[in-house]
């Protein structure tokens, strides 16, 4: 676990209230009377806090108190790690696969226990960026590492929460804040494949501010995707530009104003698919997309009676915008852009007199608008859809130790038929022999895409008939601890069941009928070998299978990962030895335009990474790191290549500014 400093007058991360109010009854609970503790003095503005996530609900919770099942990042794990796009970090996350098309930079999805990877919501400070032009898709090629602060990835369906994309989980990214003296960040590094990265930030806050602005650099000329076993020897490369901004102002005690903005201007090159081109196999070719993402949110929180009563208001918009081009003429484009708009309110009391009771009450409404615009030699589409969405969630702490949630969604949809999605969790800890029980039920809608309903290709025919799809899932698990924390395990079993799925199907999209299964355990272990010396682990096992009993495309059965860390010489000097393995897989070879498929199954293969970094100055670090260390010849897409083994060195430096 680790601690996070917030403000302590941030209500939105505080405390349950320390002294208790009475509530006899329902109907004296509006006007019951709020007494907390002494505001802290502006001197005393930073408290640190238990490991608090704020996606498991739609208030910041103890993760203790979270029944979901729930992963954290840190920006401490990645900077050890050295991983450069977020997806090579994801690997290590229990229940998650990860498919990348070639080479670093190229289209990348990520699935959740099993769901397709436009089951899989993904949201950027507090904005939904998945894709309304790219199939509900959120593409984790255009997603570098630097600048982030924590990923949280939450799993199982959590639509009652967040509405569509999200039956098979959640993962929240959360980009650095800024808070204390104003610092300077500098690092730069190269590498094989002729790699480069530089990235720079400046951030800070006091009591009544906080400022945060990054940028990052990335370049590689990469490897042919084009398997070069058949006699392919044309590197695609990748560039990549990304800005971070996030500003905050306090101007009263009970009044934060935060604004964020982000932008992202990436170009990959690839090769040929045989599906889009009518070929047999993949091969070199000149091929290039060239995307651009704006994403931003402002949000207003204000709060009474001492936080105990507080509301957030706030818009996000995310747009992306990608441009194909073969042979450098423009052959596709299309423009996907998302903007909601929410109001939130929550409640904090509690009940001493009961149970020792801790509660709080949610309500959320928010209003969302999909559109996307597509122009190619096949036609063009200008659609769009709107969303409204409610949201009730209760949570109430028992005793310290029992920790209950529920919450219900409504959706109304200007297409689809109105969808009520529910959530129940618990958690409960026995702290006499360091035990944690957690488990949790939900219930999952997936809309289908404009493309699905409306879109157009040489042969395929849109059907605005398809009905959304629908889950029911559950997950039970043990967390223990042993040796006064020195080892720490966690068992959970999860099962889930999707109604309505859509798939391709010739020329057009359907809706399944039966029920597609999913079932799978997932395991997590972590152990202080020593003083400085750490292992990590994790194994999934997952067994899916569509209405037809048929195994489900780019999930392999088996996916474990392992890890050791240790620092040495006072702790100026750290290594850090990953080791991920994906065992064996199933996807499908498209050829002539989709017209024909088959299945063939993927190799396993073992990815082996070490990092290591030394601080010679304070301030100042040197780093390297070796990737594909067993230099494995891969395939996580058919068809495309990955790089092998690849050496990189780097120097960052941290300074105050004042």
């Amino acid at each position: 676990m680790y601690e996070i400093p917030f403000p302590s007058r941030w209500p939105q991360f505080r405390r349950p209230l320390r002294k208790p109010i009475a509530v006899p009854g329902l109907a004296l609970m509006a006007a019951a009377q709020f007494v907390v503790a002494a505001e802290a003095s502006a001197q005393e503005a930073v408290e640190s806090l238990p490991e608090v996530v704020v996606s498991a609900s739609r208030v910041p919770v103890a993760t203790r108190e979270v029944g979901s099942a729930l992963t954290v990042i840190t920006a401490a794990d990645i900077e050890r790690k050295q991983v450069r796009l977020v997806s090579d970090v994801l690997r290590e996350v229990p229940g998650l696969a990860v498919s990348r098309s070639g080479t670093v930079g190229t289209f990348t999805q990520v699935r959740i226990r099993g769901a397709e990877a436009n089951q899989t919501l993904v949201i950027i400070d507090g904005v939904e960026v998945n894709d309304p032009s790219g199939g509900s898709e959120f593409n984790f090629g255009t997603l570098l590492a630097a600048d982030i602060e924590r990923i949280e990835i939450l799993r199982g369906p959590q639509s009652a929460l967040y509405g569509s994309d999200a039956i098979g989980g959640v993962i929240n990214i959360i980009t650095k804040t800024g808070r204390g003296p104003m610092t300077g960040r500098l690092a730069l590094e190269g590498g094989s494949f002729r790699t480069g990265q530089a990235a720079a930030s400046v951030r800070g806050g006091g009591a009544r501010y906080r400022v945060s602005f990054g940028a990052t650099g990335f370049a590689t000329d990469g490897v042919s995707i084009a398997p070069e076993s058949q006699g392919n020897t044309e590197d695609d490369g990748y560039r990549n530009q990304t800005y971070n901004a996030k500003v905050g102002v306090s101007p009263f005690d009970n009044l934060d104003i935060d604004l964020s903005g982000r932008y992202v201007k990436s170009r990959a090159q690839t090769d040929p698919q045989p599906a889009v081109a009518g070929l047999i196999k993949t091969r070199d070719g000149d091929n290039e997309t060239e995307t651009v993402q704006r994403t931003g949110r402002a949000q207003a929180t204000y709060s009474l009676f001492d936080g105990a009563w507080e509301h957030i208001i706030g818009v996000g918009i995310n747009q992306e915008k990608a441009d194909s081009f073969t042979d450098g003429a423009l052959t596709f484009e299309a423009d996907g852009r998302k903007v909601r708009y929410d109001y939130q309110t929550n409640l904090f009391f509690e009940t001493p007199e009961f149970a020792q009771a801790v509660h709080t009450l949610t309500f959320l409404a928010e209003r969302e608008d999909e559109s996307q615009v597509t122009r190619s030699a096949f036609g063009s589409s200008d659609l769009d859809i709107t969303n409204y969405g409610f949201v009730g969630e209760y949570r109430i702490g028992l005793w310290e130790r029992l920790f209950l949630s529920g919450s219900v969604r409504r959706d109304d949809n200007d297409i689809f038929e109105d969808a009520t999605t529910y959530r129940a969790t618990a958690a409960y800890l026995h702290d006499e022999t360091a035990t944690r029980l957690h488990g949790s039920f939900g219930t999952g809608v997936k809309n289908p895409t404009l493309f699905e309903l409306f879109g157009f290709g040489p042969t395929f025919v849109p059907n605005p008939d398809l009905e959304p799809e629908k889950s029911k899932g559950w997950d039970i698990g043990i967390e223990q601890r042993f040796f006064d924390d020195r080892v720490f395990v966690d068992v959970t079993y999860f099962n889930n069941r999707i109604t309505d799925l859509i798939q391709g199907a010739g020329n057009t999209a359907v809706n399944l009928t039966g029920t597609t299964r999913i079932q799978g355990l997932e395991i997590s272990a972590r152990a202080t070998l020593a003083t400085d010396l750490t292992f990590t682990g994790h194994y999934t096992y997952t067994d899916g299978e569509d209405a037809n009993g048929t195994a489900l495309v780019r999930r392999a059965k088996h996916l474990a990962s392992a890890g050791l860390a240790y620092a040495f010489a006072d702790g100026r000097a750290r290594l850090d030895l990953g080791i991920d393995y994906n065992g064996r897989q199933k996807d499908i070879q498209f050829s002539n335009f989709f017209a024909t498929r088959t299945t063939v199954t993927l190799d396993d293969f073992v990815l082996a990474r070490l990092a290591g970094t030394y601080e010679f100055v304070d301030g100042v670090e040197i780093y390297g790191r070796i990737e594909n260390l067993l230099d494995q010849d891969y395939e996580e897409v058919l068809g495309f290549s990955n790089p092998g083994l690849g050496a990189f060195v780097g120097i960052r430096a941290t300074v105050p500014l004042l």
